[in-house]
């Protein structure tokens, strides 16, 4: 089998933009030959408290589950329509100024895009 091609972010905890420090929470890899885009994210709790004691932990929790939910495509409710997988990803990774920031978008070869997203999330954020 000919290994799919993918891109990829990581989903930065950013909680005090000014001093440009972050934890990684998250992934999100589309991969376009595959027809596959997936976020998933591991909030290690005690660790991002201890990084940011003020930040709401339910909220970065619902902030992670809103770029989940963008990735497979739900709409309505607040999330917004952006139709197919590829202008998804774009709106996932182009920079924001909230505490959820994806870092640079990198790339990469797979034979099952689902099980690198769980190998990136375990190499990358856990």
């Amino acid at each position: 089998m000919t290994p799919f091609p993918y891109q990829y972010v990581v989903l930065r905890c950013v909680p005090r933009a000014e001093r440009e420090e972050f934890l990684n929470v998250g992934v999100v890899l589309r991969s376009q030959a595959a027809e596959h885009l997936e976020a998933a994210f591991a909030v290690d709790r005690e660790r991002v408290h201890a990084f940011a004691p003020d930040l709401d932990l339910d909220d970065l929790d619902a902030a992670l589950q809103t770029v989940c939910d963008v990735a497979a495509g739900r709409e309505g409710g607040g999330l917004p329509r952006l139709g197919d997988d590829g202008r998804r990803f774009g709106w996932l990774s182009a920079p924001r100024s909230t505490v959820v920031r994806p870092g640079p978008v990198h790339s990469g070869l797979t034979d099952d895009p689902a099980a690198e997203v769980q190998r990136l999330l375990d190499r990358l954020v856990r």
